[in-house]
């Protein structure tokens, strides 16, 4: 009898990853006769071993992207002697400043806080895992996390590549800390010039100078003004309208960006504020699934202001400010989940995920897939969102190197 020979299409994949070509070649020998049903068996599997293939190098393509950031970050870093990263601000970049704080709720030192970190051990960090900045630390090759400051375990050797002075609750407005008995960015700047003191004890004043002047500090913070101060405390907002209290902070983050200046910072990463109306906590308190989108416009004018401002003291100091804009980045992936991996994005992963933050998370259960969650509370990300977060901060760091080179 005749045979029909049927040879699979190749197919190139070079366009889907720049490193891998894979063919798929096929020859199959058939009678013509009472073969159709084992055609059509061959046919399927040939169909799903090309969508598995297509599936496993999209998958290897995401993370080559994000390889591929880090890997530049670490080799710009090293050609222009990136030394360290050292971090200003909120929950959002503490990785346990707040332990030991006597008086206030605003911790994260147990579980379900760390859940994914190693060993499960809870280090404060208001998350399941590691926080933006450790992916930036790791990128730049250094320490796979931040240390906090205060941090009890906290060695000599640690402070040469960077160390976290922010505070849970904290904000430009320095009674924003207050509200909660935490750690305002004044003192946190008095934390930071007695590190340089630790560091030229360590390795002497000249190479403390030039740890400081080529460190990448970032400074992130901003919404506990809004949600815990302006919103809540009558303080501010029987002395200021939104708008009056918006030029407030920036006239408070531009003090503060000078004092760093005049301490020996050189190279400054601002990072802008989220749309903190869509968080699981605001909903709640608003009765609404839907984002609050007046809170949402608040932090996008906000950060139009930001970035005017820093664009001015790029003007008039010798620093480098850069603003990193997350609130692109957190809306697409709020309104379009599933092409970043995740699946809900309205609810926390720990307790009902609706209202619980802070010590209000101590021994609540958590949902059973962590990657598919936005948030890991009602107020913060979890790791995976940390890490989309990085990319975007490490692009923004690398076109700054870039630009000083």
């Amino acid at each position: 009898m005749p045979f029909m020979y049927i040879k699979a299409k190749e197919i190139s994949l070079l366009d889907t990853h720049p490193t891998i070509s894979i063919a798929l070649t096929t020859t199959y020998s058939l009678t013509s006769s009472c073969h159709n049903l084992k055609m059509k068996k061959i046919t399927w599997v040939t169909l799903n071993l090309v969508m598995l293939t297509f599936l496993f190098l999209a998958a290897i393509t995401c993370n080559a992207r994000k390889m591929g950031s880090a890997q530049k970050l670490r080799v710009l870093a090293a050609k222009y002697n990136v030394t360290s990263i050292l971090v200003f601000g909120d929950s959002g970049v503490d990785p346990g400043n707040n332990n030991d704080l006597p008086n206030t709720w605003h911790k994260g030192n147990f579980l379900p806080y760390g859940k994914d970190f190693a060993h499960s051990i809870p280090t404060g960090r208001f998350t399941n895992g590691r926080l933006t900045t450790d992916f930036i630390a790791a990128a730049l090759g250094y320490r796979k996390e931040i240390k906090a400051y205060l941090d009890r375990n906290l060695k000599e050797e640690d402070l040469v590549h960077g160390v976290s002075f922010a505070s849970g609750g904290s904000g430009f407005d320095d009674f924003t800390a207050n509200i909660t008995n935490v750690i305002p960015l004044s003192k946190q700047l008095e934390y930071f010039q007695e590190y340089k003191i630790r560091m030229e004890k360590l390795v002497g004043k000249e190479n403390a100078h030039k740890i400081v002047k080529n460190a990448v500090f970032v400074l992130s913070m901003g919404t506990n003004d809004f949600l815990q101060n302006y919103y809540i405390d009558p303080t501010r907002s029987q002395r200021f309208t939104i708008a009056q209290y918006q030029r407030y902070l920036i006239n408070c983050m531009e003090t503060y960006v000078k004092k760093m200046y005049s301490l020996g910072v050189t190279r400054l990463a601002v990072v802008g504020m989220e749309p903190f109306g869509c968080m699981p906590l605001i909903r709640t308190l608003r009765n609404s699934v839907e984002c609050d989108e007046d809170m949402n416009q608040v932090a996008l004018s906000f950060n139009v202001l930001l970035k005017a401002k820093l664009s001015t003291l790029n003007e008039t100091l010798n620093m480098r400010t850069d603003l990193i804009d997350i609130y692109g980045v957190i809306q697409n992936i709020l309104q379009c989940p599933s092409k970043y991996g995740f699946t809900v994005t309205k609810k926390g992963c720990c307790g009902s995920g609706l209202t619980e933050f802070g010590t209000a998370l101590k021994g609540l259960s958590t949902c059973r897939d962590h990657s598919k969650y936005v948030y890991w509370d009602a107020v913060h990300f979890t790791e995976n969102m940390y890490s989309i977060i990085a990319d975007k901060a490490m692009e923004s760091l690398i076109a700054s190197i870039q630009r000083n080179k």
